[in-house]
């Protein structure tokens, strides 16, 4: 069965007048953040057989701490997905077939508009996830999606499994 998974970059420094948005790093938090959720991921057995990540520092740095946790992650670093929208990360994600569980690192609100209309498309299998999905995809958060048949890797075909939040973890 394919699997989905839709995680937001982890916890950055604040944007400020002259800062290339490009470049903002991640927060020590958000380094503790990405390092836990990509240790709960491979707990679940979720672990992604490939990434692809925007090339933005932000998730550059949240994917190499999945890539420590999960060697066989491959990593694919895509310009195109630094703040895409709706459309276009659901593009990228029918390009990428041949994964198994497929993993996209970017940004808001692209992100979250996609989650949602996923969510909206095919449904959840756990309500309390869907409620908090539906209220917001804060920094490091993760959308665990599997397919309801194998075959073509459309989004569509998504069901919302579980989604998780680095408070949750965290605490």
């Amino acid at each position: 069965m394919k699997r989905l998974i839709l995680m937001r970059h982890a916890k950055t420094e604040p944007w400020a007048e002259g800062v290339d948005d490009h470049a903002r790093a991640l927060t020590p938090s958000g380094h503790k953040a990405a390092l836990r959720m990509a240790l709960e991921i491979k707990e679940m057995g979720w672990a992604p057989d490939l990434a692809i990540v925007s090339t933005a520092r932000r998730t550059r740095e949240t994917s190499s701490h999945m890539k420590s946790v999960i060697e066989a992650c491959d990593l694919k670093f895509e310009e195109g997905l630094y703040l895409a929208g709706e459309r276009g990360i659901s593009d990228l994600i029918s390009e990428h077939e041949s994964a198994g569980t497929l993993l996209i690192i970017g940004h808001n609100p692209g992100m979250h508009d996609l989650a949602l209309s996923l969510m909206r498309a095919s449904g959840s299998a756990d309500h309390r996830a869907a409620i908090k999905l539906a209220s917001k995809l804060p920094t490091g958060a993760c959308a665990l999606y599997e397919a309801k048949e194998d075959g073509t890797f459309l989004p569509v075909h998504f069901v919302l499994q579980t989604f998780l939040r680095p408070k949750d973890i965290l605490s």
